[in-house]
């Protein structure tokens, strides 16, 4: 069986260490062989031990204090002596034959989008024959902001264009949004019936708690129908999002800063539109289906399975 590997992409703070930590802890139930591999070397903790790490090779702290260098310059420099000593990583891998590796990747966009670093790495582990899937990771609170969504799709894109990997996008963090988002009802109208529910007669109150239950699964069920509509213009961008947004700008508006750029985001928008590359998988990482169906895309993305043998058992039954 070949080698595979997920590389785990997204700006800061998009949950991509919560994420490999999730898929180590589902695919280790499973008993699939899974190691972690940490490519950022500003990184300081993790619920799992990295079994290759590039801070082994080199850290942003040494990089900053012996060479004066920035934050995010010293990022770069240390992405660039990790590909100048790429010997080093082929022979930390080389240790993992058959196995499953998740690349804990910095959170740098300019990675992806600016600089051909993580292409050259994808193309070397192409040359070591590893399958390799990039998972990019955007969170749900970019939902709120429709212009910052609009950005994260937008880098996303560009993270498919650059890469050119079979590619899976993942909407994180949906746990703090699900059931929470969407057009919901007030409860004043409830609180209305209910007051003149408590008018009935005592011989009532059977066919009245039965009537306020029926709407109570109304109300829950057109939520749900709404949150579901909602987000699925999220997950599979929706052009409409942007126009709405600029509908709702005054005169004034249109004549200031926002309608200064209004033309350029409708620009991108139809740029996204025209590709129609960019969609969106939710994660749950609360939810174990919603995990494994994370899962499913990315090993169908890149063929895992495909040539696995079958499992034997570990201890042989004797027939007496």
């Amino acid at each position: 069986m070949g080698r595979h590997c997920q590389l785990v992409m997204g700006p800061a703070g998009s949950g991509k260490s919560t994420f490999c930590s999730t898929m180590l802890t589902h695919c280790q139930t499973t008993g699939r062989k899974v190691h972690l591999v940490n490519l950022d070397p500003a990184a300081e903790n993790f619920e799992y031990e990295p079994t290759i790490d590039i801070r082994d090779l080199i850290t942003l702290e040494d990089v900053m204090e012996e060479l004066d260098y920035g934050p995010n310059g010293g990022l770069i420099y240390c992405l660039e002596f990790l590909l100048n000593n790429i010997d080093w990583l082929e022979e930390e891998i080389g240790n993992y034959d058959d196995d499953y590796l998740i690349f804990d990747c910095p959170g740098q966009i300019e990675l992806y989008t600016h600089f051909p670093i993580m292409r050259r790495l994808c193309e070397q582990l192409s040359r070591w024959n590893l399958n390799i899937c990039g998972v990019y990771c955007l969170e749900s609170q970019f939902i709120e902001d429709k212009n910052k969504y609009f950005s994260g799709v937008l880098s996303a894109m560009s993270a498919m264009v650059n890469l050119e990997i079979p590619h899976i996008n993942v909407m994180t963090k949906m746990d703090l949004i699900q059931g929470d988002y969407g057009n919901k009802q007030g409860d004043d109208d409830d609180d209305d019936q209910d007051e003149n529910d408590d008018d009935n007669d005592d011989d009532d109150v059977a066919a009245t708690a039965r009537r306020r239950q029926r709407r109570k699964n109304r109300r829950i069920k057109l939520e749900q129908l709404m949150t579901d509509r909602e987000l699925d213009r999220y997950l599979d961008p929706d052009p409409m999002l942007m126009i709405e947004e600029s509908n709702r700008l005054d005169d004034d508006e249109l004549a200031g800063r926002a309608g200064k750029f209004h033309a350029l985001n409708q620009a991108i928008v139809q740029l996204i539109d025209d590709y129609s590359m960019v969609s969106f998988i939710p994660l749950n990482i609360t939810d174990d289906d919603s995990v494994e169906y994370v899962l499913s895309n990315i090993d169908h993305a890149m063929q895992y399975g495909e040539d696995l043998e079958p499992k034997e058992p570990d201890d042989a039954i004797e027939l007496e």
